[in-house]
């Protein structure tokens, strides 16, 4: 009788899945938890370089693989190797430390009057089983090994990846990577599965039931906000209800302050602006769709420009026809709105590669919810939205939804304005960035890849960076526990030589 570890191995060659599948996937994964959760610091990050390596052993493979798949360019695909590696490094590395473990101790005071203390220590444990969904815009940094394979692993929960349907053979070719990985670490095989639907319908099924499997405790999402609301609700709707970590949509607010307009090269400005938007064909999540530019001559000029370099600009083909067809709609929403105008167009760049478009609109727009100026436009839109004062511009950014992130253009002639608007803009935004433009998200232990709802549907998370971890994990007390039977993270000899908080000061 083959087991559900197997059946799960078996999976990964990429024939199609289907409800059967989930549950041997899940059901591996749930086998696969008591021992993968019980690894060391040591012995769960190289499993992690492990998997890295393994991806890199095949990347050329991988690399033909994504970009006759995505129509990404060759640099872009290589650069995603790299990033996708260098994640799952740096999580071996934060293992390796032991921070996330969060580890506090609070000895016991017998003497202490009016009442003793008793010894209280607390620790993160992983949260079990995850749902990770591939996202279509990144076939590897943001899919099969991507950052929420490679949080939830650290943390110490097995992985079921639903692959993206847009880039099957690069998805199959890296799950068999990580496959090896587990196997050559010696792990049980359930640690890790992969599951590919026949078609979209099916995927969405498939989907469903992953996220409705009572064994996954977790789910990470990169993509609509229909799609993520979807399976926030199927969540929400179980017998055990379980968090769903999904980025959704994002318009990134951009607003350009008088002084930095002033001093600015108009048409470097200006075609820095349109190269942000179209990078990619624009299909970033952190696209500069909403820019709010002063009026006045120095603005007009900035449009200008703007308008010049879109129209130099050719289509880019998308990820899928659907996409591309969505980017078709929303533009042609965008300009059947009463008071928009189009600034600049660019030239198609033929099938699924629709002309970018820098559109005009005022600012009372903003305030309509059901505004197409208000809505994400997956791909290389923006749209220029002009004001004559901070002062009146803060309601419009306190009326946003929220966002990823939140830019601000200032010289230090506009300090005051720009001191008025961080107090608005860090309750709207993930990451707020300064005389720069947001497409482009660091990885590392700072950065912050979330925001208030819709740009996720948990603000307090993110899915880029260390951080990342603590959305797999909760805290459990210890209280008075026999000291041979404590977890090695809380012993007092501290074998793994963990950074600790003792009596509320922290230790090494």
């Amino acid at each position: 009788m083959t087991s559900t570890a197997e059946q799960a191995r078996s999976i990964i060659a990429g024939t199609p899945a289907d409800t059967a599948d989930v549950e041997a996937a899940t059901t591996a994964a749930v086998e696969a938890f008591a021992s993968y959760r019980a690894t060391s610091p040591a012995q769960r990050a190289d499993f992690l370089e492990a998997v890295a390596a393994e991806i890199e052993a095949d990347k050329d493979a991988i690399i033909e693989a994504a970009v006759a798949e995505s129509s990404l360019p060759l640099a872009r695909i290589t650069g995603e190797v790299g990033r996708t590696t260098g994640q799952l490094r740096m999580f071996a590395g934060v293992v390796r430390q032991g921070d996330h473990l969060g580890v506090r101790i609070d000895p016991a005071m017998p003497d202490r009057a009016p009442l003793p203390r008793s010894d209280i220590r607390q620790r993160m444990v992983p949260l079990g089983p995850v749902a990770v969904f591939g996202a279509s815009n990144f076939p590897l940094a943001f899919s099969t090994a991507g950052g929420d394979t490679a949080s939830a692993l650290a943390a110490g929960c097995p992985v079921v990846v639903k692959g993206h349907p847009a880039h099957p053979r690069a998805g199959v070719l890296v799950a068999s990577a990580i496959a090896r990985a587990v196997e050559s670490q010696g792990l049980h095989a359930g640690t890790f599965s992969f599951l590919l639907a026949a078609d979209g319908r099916s995927g969405i099924e498939l989907g469903q039931a992953l996220v409705q499997d009572p064994r996954i405790t977790a789910v990470s999402f990169t993509g609509s906000r229909a799609g993520g609301l979807a399976l926030v609700e199927t969540a929400s709707k179980r017998a055990v209800p379980i968090p769903v970590y999904a980025e959704m949509s994002s318009i990134n607010p951009v607003v350009v302050l008088p002084g930095a307009l002033a001093e600015a090269d108009t048409t470097a400005f200006a075609r820095a602006y349109v190269g942000s938007l179209t990078l990619g064909a624009g299909q970033f999540c952190t696209n500069p769709g909403l820019l709010f530019l002063p009026a006045g001559e120095a603005g007009d000029a900035f449009l200008a420009a703007a308008a010049a370099a879109v129209a130099e600009a050719t289509g880019q083909r998308m990820l899928t026809p659907g996409i591309a067809a969505a980017y078709t709609s929303g533009t042609q929403a965008l300009e059947d709105t009463d008071g928009v105008r189009r600034v600049g167009r660019g030239t198609d760049g033929g099938e699924h590669a629709p002309a970018p478009v820098v559109s005009e609109a005022p600012v009372e727009l903003l305030t309509q919810a059901d505004s197409a100026v208000a809505h994400e436009v997956f791909g290389a839109s923006g749209v220029v939205v002009r004001y004559d004062d901070v002062d009146g511009l803060l309601p419009r950014l306190a009326d946003l939804e929220g966002q990823l992130t939140a830019t601000v253009h200032a010289t230090a002639a506009d300090s005051a304005d720009a001191a008025k608007l961080l107090p608005v803009l860090e309750l709207k935004a993930g990451r707020i960035l300064f005389n720069g433009w947001p497409t482009g998200v660091e990885v590392g232990h700072a950065m912050v890849h979330g925001g208030p709802f819709p740009a996720t549907s948990d603000s307090r998370t993110t899915s880029v960076g260390s951080l990342a971890i603590e959305r797999f994990q909760r805290p459990v007390a210890y209280q008075d526990v026999p000291a041979d039977l404590l977890p090695d993270a809380l012993r007092d000899d501290n074998p793994w030589g963990l950074t600790r908080r003792i009596d509320g000061t922290l230790e090494a």
